[in-house]
């Protein structure tokens, strides 16, 4: 019975009654659906809410993180590269999954996307163990956010996702978040970190979150090797964001922000970040440690590269400015006395590297002029640190060519103003701000004793208008006594200021109390040299004066060669510096030697002394007879004008000293330039008599001195004759630049000065 049936609804009939074959009613099926338009469609949609009504859409983003099993191929989509028409397919399921569930919660669609792309991109961040003490991504986390990113960049094309609730989303797991993954979001432009931030509501805690993060982002710049390209295009990212948006003029008001908002974070920001930097530096930084990393890499934002362009000009200047405002300004405890004795170890040389390499940085975009303007508005309107202060005027002098004469003209303003009004605060900026310049040399600024002489020695000196500028000037001197070096007050009694004769008590007062304070210092104000470097860290002591005193001797030379007459500094000292004059400076010029037989200019200089009776006769009668014993006497081999010293000299390393000392001489006496091959000649032959060489060149050839600058080994012997060639190079440089001075840019000059320093230690 039941086979009749189906035999019977197989065969079928026709509109006639005819019975068609089963294969022919299935063949007319599949012409009425081939001829069905919109049949493809009607299949994926039927495809579509097959897959909706078996989804498990509580795990659907979830294997973003790649869980053994799959659902849609999702997790296989993310992990691994597919094809591009994959992709879009598996976006478009994710979509559509997220537009039906949407619909039976009654929520919109684009809110619920916001929150499922939130929820995972937190626990893509939260992969990592140490996720809360790093802000870069690892190579896995970076790809599954990259996949993530497409899901969402599909969902805000379709108008699918909201940006203000998926921002919302993400400050509610703040802690949760690396800052990559946020900067991510901003260059694929799913969501810009300004309207990110602008979206949270809690200020100070937008900026704490940003600060803690920008710390870990430059720690993690200098420990990592990896990814050091995508680090620093975040922190230029950041940089220029909080730029742009906290030194405008004008702040964006079409934002849904509370006015001001966004510029406060953006400054609150930075300031913090160098705060954190000064307060390391404060601290002390050890080289190469993770805070120094940390604060070079914050320290290099600092570049006019970081900006490329995108940054106004003005808006650069503004930076720049505030910056230098809260470094001159950060923790103003160092009282004006502190200042005044601690001024020379902020000299450019002795303040760390990482503070200097700012100040240049800060110094690229801003003018010299508006830098001095600017440093003048500070002083005038903030309570200051005076160790940033003065060692960024250290640093100004140093780097910029024309900052001598912007600060002589700075200076000079705030000399006038301080004796027009008794003004003491200009007074102070002043005499701190020339001292410090002063300390960096006189290859970069006038030495402060010449300085001191040039305003306060004539009577065109700011000081000589009434009695009332003249007390004000030696009230402020007197006021520093107890607390300045004794070099400044060196310079004041040698240099005084041209008083009246009427108001000559002032003078005289002032000199007791600062020869009274030397003496309890032990500094005897006699036997300071002629030529003394006052900017100089030391102080000369009593036990000094007769390594100072040949140097003052070679000087006056020099200065007598130039000019044919006797140095005014040798005159003045002949009067007022007598036992100076008599006790160390002469015994040094008149040393015995052999003679030469043409007068050289130490021959001269000595003759015109005597014609002027600054030699006492007894003193010259002495030395002329020592020469002529020292000729009777010489060696056969001795070089005209070599000196004798006193007692035994056949010693070699003697010998060579006094070579040494013939080379130097020939080379600052223009006539004795065809001596100077035959005196190398003497030399390298005492240099071989001191190490034991004998005269076979082979001999000399396999006893060449190694030297090694990591580690030097050499015997003791060997070590003098090395120190004793390296003070003569040194002193040889001296001698001959100051006649010939070599063309050089400002970098060697530092390096003469260095040179200079090892000469004197080598004397010393």
């Amino acid at each position: 019975m039941s086979d009749s049936r189906v035999q019977g609804a197989a065969s079928g009939r026709g509109s006639g009654g005819r019975r068609r074959a089963w294969s022919e009613l299935l063949a007319g099926r599949v012409r009425r659906q081939e001829r069905s338009p919109g049949r493809g469609q009607e299949l994926q949609e039927s495809a579509v809410l097959l897959l909706r009504s078996h989804l498990d859409w509580s795990h659907l983003l979830l294997e973003v993180e790649g869980p053994p099993h799959k659902k849609l191929c999702l997790g296989s989509w993310i992990d691994h590269d597919v094809p591009e028409a994959c992709t879009h397919l598996s976006s478009s399921l994710i979509g559509s999954a997220l537009r039906d569930h949407a619909s039976l919660l009654g929520v919109p669609v684009a809110v619920l996307s916001s929150q499922m792309v939130a929820s995972s991109i937190v626990r893509i961040c939260e992969a990592e163990a140490e996720h809360a003490h790093r802000a870069l991504l690892d190579s896995v986390q970076r790809k599954k956010l990259s996949s993530l990113i497409e899901i969402a960049q599909y969902l805000l094309a379709h108008s699918m996702f909201s940006r203000l609730s998926f921002c919302q989303e993400l400050w509610k797991v703040q802690n949760s978040l690396l800052l990559e993954a946020l900067w991510h979001l901003h260059v694929q432009n799913i969501v810009s970190l300004q309207e990110l931030l602008e979206s949270h509501a809690d200020l100070q805690a937008t900026v704490a979150w940003l600060f803690r993060n920008l710390r870990l982002l430059c720690e993690q710049i200098e420990a990592s090797c990896q990814h050091t390209d995508i680090a620093r295009a975040m922190l230029s990212d950041f940089v220029q964001m909080f730029v742009s948006n906290g030194f405008q003029k004008n702040s964006d008001l079409r934002r849904n922000v509370q006015p001001g908002q966004m510029p406060q974070v953006a400054v609150a920001v930075l300031e913090r970040m160098l705060i954190l930097a000064l307060e390391a530096l404060g601290a002390g930084l050890q080289e190469e440690s993770p805070t120094h990393k940390a604060v070079s890499c914050w320290f290099s934002v600092f570049s006019i590269h970081t900006f490329c362009r995108t940054i106004s000009t003005d808006s650069l200047k503004k930076f720049f400015s505030h910056t230098l405002t809260q470094i001159l300004t950060y923790k103003p405890v160092l009282r004006v006395s502190d200042a005044v004795q601690m001024q020379r170890e902020w000299s450019f040389a002795r303040t760390h590297p990482l503070l200097t390499s700012v100040y240049r940085r800060l110094f690229v975009i801003v003018s010299p002029e508006e830098l001095i303007s600017h440093l003048q508005e500070v002083l005038e309107t903030h309570e200051v640190n005076w160790q940033h202060v003065l060692s960024c005027v250290s640093t100004l002098v140093i780097c910029l060519p024309e900052a001598q004469q912007l600060v002589n003209d700075w200076v000079a303003r705030l000399l006038a103003r301080a004796f027009e009004s008794c003004d003491l605060d200009s007074m102070v900026t002043a005499f701190l701000v020339v001292r410090q310049a002063a300390l960096e040399g006189p290859s970069v600024f006038l030495s402060y004793a010449d300085w001191f002489q040039a305003s306060f020695g004539s009577a065109k000196g700011y000081h000589g208008c009434s009695k009332k500028a003249l007390v004000f000037l030696f009230k402020f001197l007197s006021d520093l006594v107890p607390f300045e070096a004794p070099r400044y007050m060196q310079v004041h009694i040698l240099h005084p200021p041209l008083v009246p004769s009427k108001y000559r008590s002032l003078l005289t007062d002032y000199i007791t109390l600062a020869k009274t304070r030397l003496a309890d210092l032990k500094v005897s104000i006699e036997n300071l040299g002629l030529y003394e470097d006052l900017s100089s860290a030391r102080d000369v002591t009593e036990s000094q004066p007769h390594s100072q005193a040949p140097q003052d001797v070679e000087k006056a030379l020099l200065v007598f060669e130039h000019t044919g007459k006797i140095p005014v500094a040798v005159l003045e000292a002949s009067i007022f510096r007598r036992p100076y004059y008599l006790s160390h400076f002469l015994p040094a010029l008149l040393t015995p030697r052999v003679l030469p037989r043409v007068p050289d200019t130490r021959v001269a200089f000595i003759e015109s002394l005597k014609r002027a009776d600054k030699i006492p006769p007894s003193l010259y009668s002495t030395y002329r007879q020592a020469c002529s014993a020292a000729e009777r006497e010489k060696p056969e081999d001795a070089a005209p004008g070599m000196k004798v010293e006193p007692g035994h000299v056949e010693e070699p390393l003697e010998l060579l000293t006094i070579a040494l000392g013939e080379l130097r001489a020939a080379m600052t006496d223009p006539v004795q330039y065809d001596v100077l091959s035959a005196q190398i000649a003497v030399i390298s032959e005492r240099v071989g008599s001191v190490l034991g060489l004998s005269e076979d060149r082979g001999s000399f050839e396999a006893s060449k001195i190694q030297l090694s600058v990591l580690a030097p080994e050499l015997e003791q012997q060997e070590q003098k004759v090395v120190d004793l060639l390296l003070t003569s190079f040194c002193q040889n440089l001296m001698a001959a630049s100051s006649f010939a001075p070599p063309d050089r840019p400002p970098v060697p000059d530092c390096m003469s000065t260095r040179l200079k320093e090892r000469a004197v230690q080598g004397q010393n």
